[in-house]
């Protein structure tokens, strides 16, 4: 059986929630060359998880996997994609063979690169900070639901939507 890290269910409560550039199909910026551009592919989804009381910020690609406020996923952490546990290189596997991706509707690889405590709360949470090649999610929980997680691991993030 695959090796989940974490699975909950979470309930997106916003979607870029910092955004000062008003709808996000109407986004520009000037970039450090002059040129103005537009993105629309990407959204930051705030969400807050069912069962381990997590706090969500997670960059994905709307036009791929969109997602809307009230909205409720589950999402999985895991080191490999291989059902059986065994580690692999992060490459995508195109023999057909099963794999913990085909139980998923949205899955993005990546390393995690900050661990931090946060103890503004009151309550000591941690915050973990992962990188999937630029789209940038950072989790807070209580430890012991995020224990398993290490610095510089590479891990999957897996999406599904629950109906």
């Amino acid at each position: 059986m695959a090796n989940l890290l974490l699975e909950d269910i979470f309930r997106v409560t916003d979607i870029d929630p910092d955004a000062f550039f008003g709808e996000r199909s109407t986004r520009t910026k000037t970039n450090p060359l002059g040129a103005l551009f537009r993105w629309c592919a990407v959204s930051r989804i705030e969400a807050h998880s069912e069962q381990f009381d997590m706090h969500l910020l997670l960059d994905v690609n709307c036009d791929v996997y969109p997602l809307h406020r009230d909205e409720k996923f589950t999402m999985a952490l895991a080191p490999t994609l291989s059902l059986d546990g065994t580690p692999d290189e992060g490459v995508l596997d195109q023999s057909g063979k099963r794999s913990l991706a085909d139980r998923y509707d949205y899955v993005m690889y990546g390393k995690l690169y900050k661990y931090s405590d946060d103890h503004s709360t009151g309550a000591l949470k941690v915050d973990i900070y992962v990188s999937f090649g630029g789209l940038l999610m950072k989790l807070k929980g209580d430890p012991q639901h995020l224990n398993e997680l290490q610095m510089d691991q590479r891990l999957y993030v897996l999406l599904r939507k629950v109906k």
